[in-house]
């Protein structure tokens, strides 16, 4: 019996079986959930992108003013093609990382299927998720971050788009120039991901007091353990992000790596510039999130029905 009673139909959320259909579908939800978010929380990001790398902007809503006047209501989706684009595989390839990772902790505690995991082992998978994801989330987080802090104000060259942006960065490093940051964006999307999942799994089952994939959860669950889970991950990662940022909207050359962005952030601005962009990472969190869990497990529902 849920903990919360809610008045929407319950969504049904099946157990992924250990087959090939079940990481396909974990693979194909996972992309549509990508997608949700991006549509979701761009706008959000973009502020978080641009107070990260800049420091001429007093506050969130001082962000979103000057941006708004700046570029107007288009301008809030400036390099939503690139994550829009890349958010299909990016995320497709999370969850069925996380999948994968649940898989090794049921192997190597000799788990079933159908028995719960605890929350050391869901916190590994969450984990794991990460290592994957990074191969495509480095160059679409660098192409997305360029257009970002690219305009006609002279921050940086005004690009056409991410087709523009991508080029423009092979041609001034090559194509190893597309994967700055490599480093910088594990460091964040480990632990992140590590508190993103495990969020999600611990914050469902306090709501419905069930277990992951026993029984059917409410949309509104869902919606509220997604966009906490997002909150979570943001806490963790927004440190590791900041500098991330920095170091791919930088001229080349400037940085050797990340240590070196830290090393001069913490010289020239101080511990407070780690937690730079928190305002509109967590506004974005909750509502990019909530959508992203919410495509993942209705477009389960779905496929579970058909397929």
């Amino acid at each position: 019996m849920s903990a919360v009673e809610v008045p929407p139909t319950p969504v049904a959320v099946e157990q992924p079986k250990a087959s090939a259909a079940s990481g396909t579908k974990s693979f194909l939800s996972g992309g549509f959930g990508g997608m949700c978010l991006v549509a979701a929380g761009h706008p959000l990001d973009l502020l978080k992108v641009r107070m990260q790398t800049s420091t001429e902007y007093k506050s969130t809503l001082d962000c979103f003013r000057k941006t708004l006047a700046e570029n107007g209501i288009r301008g809030m989706y400036r390099g939503m093609a690139a994550p829009l684009v890349g958010a299909t595989p990016v995320f497709a390839i999370c969850f069925w990382g996380y999948g994968m990772g649940q898989k090794i902790m049921r192997k190597a505690y000799n788990l079933s299927p159908t028995e719960a995991l605890s929350t050391k082992q869901i916190l590994f998978a969450g984990g794991f998720s990460a290592i994957p994801t990074t191969a495509l989330m480095t160059p679409m987080e660098r192409i997305k971050c360029t257009l970002q802090v690219s305009s006609g104000n002279g921050a940086g060259a005004a690009y056409k788009g991410p087709i523009d942006a991508a080029m423009g960065i092979i041609r001034s490093g090559g194509i190893t120039n597309l994967f700055k940051g490599t480093c910088a964006t594990l460091l964040r999307d480990v632990p992140g991901s590590v508190a993103y999942f495990g969020a999600y799994e611990l914050i469902k089952k306090s709501l419905t007091n069930q277990s992951a994939g026993q029984g059917s959860i409410s949309p509104v669950a869902i919606v509220t353990a997604g966009g906490l889970a997002g909150m979570a991950n943001w806490a963790v990662a927004i440190p590791p992000d900041v500098l991330k940022s920095r170091l791919q909207t930088a001229p080349d050359g400037k940085y050797t790596g990340v240590r070196q962005v830290f090393i001069e952030m913490m010289r020239t601005e101080g511990a407070g510039a780690l937690f730079r962009g928190m305002g509109p990472a967590l506004l974005r969190a909750f509502p990019a999130n909530a959508a992203c869990f919410l495509g993942v497990e209705m477009s389960l529902q779905f496929m579970n029905k058909v397929w």
